[in-house]
């Protein structure tokens, strides 16, 4: 028997495919599960592939959470070509001389970027200036400033180069704000010529790995089959690094309505359950007090 999709909750990780937005996936569950409340934790570009966690029900109020974790991509890179939207998807803008460019100017290059950098977002993409979203005045024909924006390559590693196809591949794990496109740019300009994104897949996101994924189709074969819930992990389970903290009496009222309480536990991010083992919220200690960040009562 399927389970009634009112009490689906928790994330399920799915595989996007190429051509869908990340909306597309999300408004596609909506049919496959009968439900409203859905919503994906990190746009993903409609050529790019690969791991999308999507929270179901009361998870959907952890995204908030979930988008500040750190994704790792798989990215092919074409040298020598400059395209309006970053990527081959785009028209090409400018070329350049891509000769005597080798493996290891490469890899040193890619080494170049590891740490914190600042990053000048593409004009093809969601984020808002002067409250009107960048690819909207993007496809009017107008280019505005962008304010770089600092973002954190944690781990960046050179794969194959194929240098008759003018393409090399990485592997690169980045925070929050961090366009692989324009990564693919900056890289280029380091090498002393130009480039764009040819391909991109997600492998990791949100603790999920892409083996981990179904695609839609498997989602929907699932939920027929009313084995969806074992693809799902618990809203508890996204947060393995924070330790349990359990609450009785006046404490467990207070976190019944998300109030702040004091709490003689280091600073950090705890997970918060009631006198019965239900888990009710995530709060951050600071200086003995308890600051609520995310309520999954209710």
């Amino acid at each position: 028997m399927r389970p009634e999709a009112s009490v689906l909750c928790g994330v399920l990780p799915v595989y996007k495919e190429e051509g869908f937005t990340s909306n597309d996936v999300v408004a596609k569950l909506r049919g496959i599960l009968h439900m409203k409340k859905i919503g994906h934790t990190g746009t993903l570009d409609p050529a790019a592939t690969g791991v999308l966690p999507v929270c179901l029900g009361k998870a959907t109020k952890i995204i908030s959470l979930l988008e500040d974790t750190d994704k790792t991509y798989k990215c092919r890179c074409r040298l020598g070509v400059l395209t309006d939207t970053e990527d081959m998807t785009g028209n090409i803008v400018e070329t350049a001389d891509v000769s005597g460019i080798t493996q290891s100017d490469i890899i040193k290059t890619l080494d170049s970027f590891t740490g914190r950098y600042m990053q000048v977002p593409p004009m093809y993409s969601a984020k808002k200036v002067g409250g009107k979203k960048l690819y909207e005045l993007a496809r009017q024909g107008v280019e505005i400033e962008r304010k770089p924006c600092e973002v954190f390559i944690r781990r960046i590693e050179a794969g194959s180069f194929e240098p008759e196809k003018n393409e090399f591949t990485f592997l690169v794990e980045c925070s929050k704000g961090t366009y692989v496109r324009s990564l693919c740019r900056d890289i280029g300009q380091r090498l002393g010529t130009k480039a764009s994104m040819a391909e991109l897949q997600r492998t990791a996101a949100c603790g999920f790995i892409i083996d981990e994924c179904v695609t839609l189709a498997q989602t929907e074969e699932l939920f027929r089959s009313g084995e969806i819930e074992g693809k799902l992990t618990s809203i508890d389970s996204m947060f393995p690094s924070y330790e349990k903290l359990k609450v009785r009496g006046g404490t467990e009222k207070k976190v019944r309505n998300g109030n702040v309480f004091i709490m003689d536990v280091p600073d950090g991010k705890y997970r918060i359950y009631l006198g019965d083992g239900t888990f009710a919220a995530v709060y951050e200690v600071r200086d003995k007090r308890a600051h609520l960040c995310g309520y999954f009562l209710t």
